[in-house]
């Protein structure tokens, strides 16, 4: 009988431990979200967005030649919800996509730091960043400039501070 008492604790500690991983796993889930999505050329302003919460990132575009390419969009809380962030990237590297015109939005946070690339890390390959005179940061959004833009876009990463309401 004692064993079975033993077991039975055994089984329980097993499952509560395991109740513990699972909820961790679903705390860290809720706090990002990668999204897999088409860019389409065709000169047409297309939109993408993803939500966290009460944070969003919106991601518009218009591009020409070639055909689609997958993209991703990746949004993400800091674990004291004091930071957000989106990235929104071509996994495969650099993009052949000639883009005349882009804009990530984010809503909820003000911009403290965005950088755009016209080549992405990819097999042995670096980041390349976009001339600053490329693109034009705000408090929301980080947009191309008229004019100044060379149309290669391959990777945007954007992290704003959230606003919280002060007591």
């Amino acid at each position: 009988m004692a064993c079975d008492d033993h077991m039975n604790s055994c089984v329980k500690l097993l499952l509560l431990l395991l109740m513990l991983v699972l909820c961790a796993a679903r705390a860290s889930a809720d706090r990002t979200k990668t999204l897999d999505f088409d860019v389409k050329p065709g000169g047409v302003v297309q939109t993408f967005s993803a939500k966290l919460k009460k944070y969003k990132c919106t991601f518009t575009y218009a591009s020409q030649g070639g055909t689609n390419e997958q993209w991703q969009m990746s949004v993400g809380l800091s674990d004291d919800e004091q930071m957000f962030s989106c990235s929104v990237w071509r996994p495969q590297g650099k993009s052949y996509l000639f883009f005349t015109q882009f804009k990530a939005e984010i809503k909820g946070a003000k911009i403290e730091y965005a950088t755009a690339y016209s080549q992405t890390a990819v097999g042995g390959q670096r980041d390349v960043d976009l001339k600053e005179e490329e693109y034009i940061v705000s408090e929301s959004a980080v947009t191309h400039r008229d004019g100044k833009f060379r149309s290669e876009l391959s990777k945007l990463t954007v992290i704003g501070r959230t606003r919280h309401d002060e007591l």
